[in-house]
């Protein structure tokens, strides 16, 4: 497995210059920031990956004010009450997605946010709480506790809520395939650790964080395909 710098050094290669590296990086917000931020908004940003998935990204970015209005601005109270009569109301209301196993998810997961909020003060103090060095357990706590929230679909999710995180994207399952790490989306909880692992050590020579070393891994490869249904580059 190479050192992190060599990989970096072949990013800076590809794209000319390690500001051309850095400029596509996002910041995570601070662990203060993550507590700060409100159930509903990270209810409806779960959401939206949620129906992102399998589907055209831009369609659901441009019905995603009509989702908050129809989700009551995804209060979690409000929408882990949801009624029987509202259900079938979201199912037939022609401005968002009318999928049925992806409207009771919002349900399913308004009681999760409630639940670590109730026992964490916060969801973003519960996903702050989660170092770098325990990313993989936090994905399978969500996949386990969540609704819908398989490994890909959380790390798009933390990723643009503001998490430091990785996303096991294509290009970064190349790369980490020519590192001998793994050769596909982990299925297994071996399979994670391994990934965890390798992020760990990069993370322990470089000191940067999840986010910088997943999205120099995807820019030090040549995108083998790009996929108008799925989520963004890691």
């Amino acid at each position: 497995m190479r050192k992190f710098t060599e990989i970096l050094a072949i990013a800076v290669g590809r794209k000319g210059s390690i500001a051309a590296v850095e400029v596509s990086i996002p910041a995570p917000l601070s662990p203060e920031n993550l507590s700060a931020v409100p159930g509903d908004r990270w209810l409806s940003q779960m959401t939206q990956n949620i129906f992102r998935a399998g589907f055209n990204r831009q369609v659901i970015n441009r019905k995603w004010p009509a989702f908050e209005e129809a989700f009551a601005g995804f209060d979690p109270e409000r929408c882990a009450r949801m009624s029987d009569d509202w259900f079938d109301d979201l199912l037939r209301d022609t401005r968002i997605v009318r999928n049925g196993a992806r409207i009771q998810s919002v349900r399913r997961n308004a009681v999760l946010v409630l639940d670590t909020i109730k026992r964490h003060g916060s969801f973003g103090r519960f996903l702050a709480g989660h170092g770098p060095h325990q990313f993989a357990q936090l994905l399978e706590h969500l996949h386990r506790h969540g609704d819908r929230l398989g490994d890909k679909t959380a790390q798009y999710f933390l990723r643009e809520a503001g998490v430091d995180s990785y996303v096991l994207s294509d290009d970064v399952i190349l790369r980490l395939s020519i590192e001998g790490v793994a050769d596909k989306v982990p299925t297994s909880t071996r399979a994670r650790q391994a990934i965890q692992q390798a992020f760990d050590v990069w993370q322990s020579e470089s000191g940067k964080g999840l986010t910088y070393i997943s999205k120099v891994l995807a820019m030090s490869v040549e995108s083998p395909c790009v996929s108008r249904f799925h989520h963004s580059p890691a």
